[in-house]
């Protein structure tokens, strides 16, 4: 017997406000990678003014810290998945393990044929390790989310400052001008055929096995977060947990924003960068989070921050149109606009593109109970077509 998905009434809020709000900061960082070949140009950006103003604000607020919000929303997810089928007498692992297959084929459509920087695939990849610390209990969770994401950063990091100091030359991330070129032609000028040949390579170049090791120890801790405040029911019973929650929001604030700023404070190297994304984005993750809680708590932000739900319900679809609408934009085979565009303006043009997706969403939600890649991939989960428009418009 197969469970239903969660109901509306079983939603809480300020979860959904986080996955839209991550679904904007994981926009304004994919969107150099959508309009220029930013994957091949290395430490060395030639910026200057508002360009460079531009891509250091999305460095700060942005990088590393959306990515890692989203994968502990995910591992929060999961749980209440778990917890729901668990709960209904169902075969909780097989239909979990059905949900993540279904992501994964889901990821690889959208990898391999929309754009190259899909994340859906790691996360069905390395979302099967969470069965492995289901009926682990919290405390155990969060000892050992921090354990993973703390001891191999500060090694690391050590490492990084010996390779500084006895071979500086391989600590650089230097312009690869050939494969630059390539990007151009490809995308700019390419065929279908050509553009899906060039983002095979793109994807390949960024997750391989070396990478992977990388992802592993950045994305399973905040999994394991996710499920320890999942089972902890921290955001499920905020007030009862407020004090728990402005602490990590000290401790968060306090580690993240000093690491966030190490590399414009000290030497922007290997070092200070890895330091930036492997702890201050991780920690900025956590103060975003706990922030929303926090100020979702107050009727007047509540209202300000209700917009961001729209799209975090809708957050999987949100994502995909993301993609599809700026490869149509930059690729050679939409309106060819690839290299041709500043940071500033790409920037405009992301937050652009989120308002018009706030408004849809909206007007979708009106209509239909979930968005339409959501529907699809909970009809395949639960193996059973599920209910898509609202009964007052039947």
């Amino acid at each position: 017997m197969l469970t239903n998905p969660i109901s509306e009434k079983e939603r809480i809020l300020s979860i959904d406000v986080m996955r839209g709000f991550a679904i904007l900061g994981i926009f304004l960082v994919n969107m150099a990678s959508f309009h220029s070949p930013a994957l091949y140009i290395g430490s060395n950006r030639e910026l200057q003014g508002i360009d460079l103003w531009t891509v250091n604000v999305i460095d700060f607020f942005a990088q590393a810290s959306f990515y890692t919000l989203f994968s502990f929303l995910f591992g929060f997810g999961m749980i209440i998945f778990l917890d729901r089928a668990k709960e209904k007498g169902t075969a909780y692992k097989r239909l979990f393990v059905r949900r993540l297959f279904v992501l994964f084929v889901i990821g690889c459509i959208h990898a391999f044929l929309i754009w190259h920087g899909d994340i859906l695939i790691t996360y069905a990849l390395f979302g099967g390790i969470l069965l492995l610390f289901y009926k682990v209990k919290p405390k155990a969770l969060l000892v050992t989310g921090l354990s993973i994401l703390l001891i191999p950063a500060l090694l690391l990091s050590a490492l990084l400052v010996l390779l500084t100091i006895f071979s500086p030359e391989d600590a650089q991330m230097p312009k690869d001008e050939v494969a630059i070129e390539q990007s151009i032609q490809h995308y700019k000028y390419g065929s279908y055929l050509e553009v899906t040949t060039q983002r095979m390579t793109d994807y390949f170049y960024v997750n391989n096995v070396e990478s992977a090791v990388f992802l592993l120890i950045t994305l399973l801790p905040l999994f394991l977060l996710g499920a320890y405040v999942a089972k902890s029911k921290w955001f499920s019973e905020s007030r009862k947990y407020k004090k728990a929650i402005w602490v990590t929001w000290t401790i968060s604030f306090v580690i993240g924003i000093p690491m966030k700023l190490l590399p414009y404070v000290t030497t922007k190297n290997i070092v200070t960068e890895y330091l930036q994304d492997a702890i201050g984005g991780p920690a900025l993750a956590l103060f975003y989070a706990t922030s929303i809680v926090l100020l979702m708590e107050t009727k007047s932000m509540r209202k300000v921050l209700q917009p961001f739900s729209y799209v975090g319900r809708l957050s999987l679809s949100n994502y995909l149109l993301q993609s599809v609408v700026c490869t149509t934009i930059f690729y050679g085979y939409g309106f060819g606009f690839y290299g041709d565009i500043s940071h500033f303006h790409a920037f405009l043009l992301t937050v652009g593109i989120f308002i018009i997706q706030i408004f849809i969403s909206n007007l979708w939600l009106q209509r239909f109970k979930y968005g339409p890649v959501e529907w699809v991939w909970r009809s395949l989960t639960y193996g059973k077509r599920q209910p898509f428009k609202r009964r007052s418009i039947q």
